[in-house]
């Protein structure tokens, strides 16, 4: 993990969103160089599933040697964010640093994201940050090495990051505008940078979207709070930054990651708006289907037939299989070739074919069918067909990961 070298000591941060998750994270990083951390956060009061209040925090933070401020703090209350600002700056004599962490995230389509979650998105993400960094930055021009810092990610065009979530989408991307202007409008001025994690990180909000078994897929918050802390470290010529958690830190010279992992060994899940080769992203957008503006997909590639597959399976069965995967697999198929196919991985020898599973299915998985072939010969992702939509996924996401291992086992096969 990267060290502490002491430059944030005695310098004032105020962190949106600060009473758990990266924001905390962020700031106990920086506690421990002995700063003054102002924690604008709206729970003062325990929540049923998600722990940790703005009190706990100050506590926290107190105990790892820096100072705290806890505000009750609606990100889009401006008198709220005003008072934050102002007490903030009556107490520590000024604000060096603003980390707009607060966040908003809600996964559905158009039609089925009804305007009260597309306001609260715009609201925290997009409207917060751009009003709490308003406020903040005549008190950060006072600074010797101001900086602003929004969890945001990449400007990528890529439609496959709109069309599931672009409420979404376009809330998260309005804080990265706001690192693109003000970055250029305050230059030499206040650095403005954005940080993103190239894996998905384990937090009470990812816990309860992903369910149980996503953590394993998961990296801890440190590696975002090293991150944050090397980009805060830097002089303020340095700015107009989308930095990445991993490559910043294997710059600052990090090679063990498996530190930050959950389970140390185990497959990372990719987070949102990046792709795995940006240089490549055109074909990327043919090869998911992005849009119909590219090639539509090749009837006659697409020679596999289903049975073929399943067939493939009975074959590659074994003992060892069911006992490392424990699951039943229904598979919902659409397009041109429907129906209801299983794989079960977690009876006596286990079986495969058409129609019901003989037992109660842990995993349902529905996705087209030419997609399914695609899925299971190599040409799509898992990964890429969950968060494009083209995989749908009801049941324990535990086994549900472990389809990596069954995708493995197809592609060994020549079907």
């Amino acid at each position: 993990m990267l060290q502490n070298t002491g430059k944030l000591s005695g310098r004032t941060l105020f962190i949106t969103g600060a009473s758990r998750g990266i924001g905390k994270a962020i700031a106990l990083k920086a506690a421990r160089d002995g700063a003054n951390v102002v924690i604008a956060a709206k729970t003062a009061e325990a929540h049923p599933k998600l722990p940790g209040t703005i009190y706990t925090a100050a506590e926290e933070i107190e105990a790892a040697g820096g100072k705290a401020l806890p505000c009750i703090v609606d990100v889009r209350d401006e008198k709220q964010v005003n008072v934050a600002v102002e007490n903030a700056v009556h107490k520590f004599g000024g604000i060096d640093i603003l980390v707009n962490n607060a966040s908003a995230i809600n996964l559905t389509g158009t039609l089925e994201t009804p305007m009260k979650k597309v306001d609260l998105m715009l609201g925290i993400n997009l409207r917060g940050t751009y009003m709490t960094s308003k406020l903040c930055i005549p008190h950060l021009l006072k600074s010797k090495n101001p900086h602003i810092l929004n969890l945001s990610p990449p400007l990528n065009l890529n439609p496959v990051w709109f069309k599931n979530h672009t409420a979404y989408t376009m809330a998260k991307y309005g804080m990265s505008m706001c690192v693109l202007g003000m970055a250029e409008e305050f230059q030499g001025s206040v650095a403005v940078n954005a940080l993103w994690p190239k894996t998905a990180i384990q937090t009470a909000a990812m816990d309860m979207l992903g369910g149980p078994g996503i953590a394993k897929q998961c990296r801890k918050v440190e590696i975002m709070a090293d991150a944050a802390y090397a980009v805060l470290s830097k002089p303020v010529s340095y700015t107009g930054q989308f930095v990445i958690d991993e490559d910043i830190l294997r710059k600052e010279g990090i090679k063990d990651f498996d530190v930050y992992a959950v389970k140390p060994g185990h497959p990372l899940l990719p987070d949102f708006f990046l792709d795995e080769e940006p240089q490549k992203v055109q074909k990327l957008m043919e090869d998911q289907g992005a849009t119909p503006a590219f090639k539509a997909v090749d009837e006659a590639a697409v020679s596999v037939r289903i049975a073929d597959i399943f067939n493939v399976f009975k074959r590659r069965i074994t003992t060892e299989l069911v006992k490392s995967t424990q699951g039943v697999y229904k598979f919902e198929l659409s397009g041109k070739d429907p129906g209801v196919w299983y794989v079960d991985l977690k009876n006596e020898g286990g079986s495969a074919g058409s129609g019901e599973p003989p037992n109660n299915a842990d995993v349902v998985m529905s996705m087209d069918s030419d997609n399914f072939v695609k899925m299971f010969t190599g040409n799509l992702m898992p990964t890429m067909a969950y968060m494009s939509g083209k995989l749908k996924i009801e049941g324990d996401l535990s086994l549900a990961i472990k389809l990596e291992k069954l995708m493995a086992l197809m592609n060994k096969s020549k079907l």
